[in-house]
């Protein structure tokens, strides 16, 4: 089963994401955003970038 991305207000009233995996971890957490298209948008783009992303050493 595939990870899953949720959208949420915070305190602050601003819109995040987190991801889960699918025993229920939080695996990443987005930055602030002000309106909940643009944290759709976050989802997106880490969706994007992820796909076929390499793991390296720094």
């Amino acid at each position: 089963m595939a990870g899953t991305f949720e959208i949420y207000q915070d305190k602050a009233k601003k819109w995040r994401f987190r991801l889960k995996a699918a025993n229920g971890q939080i695996v990443a957490v987005g930055e602030d955003y002000e309106t909940k298209a643009s944290a759709i948008k976050g989802c997106d783009a880490v969706q994007r970038a992820a796909d076929g992303a390499k793991i390296v050493e720094v």
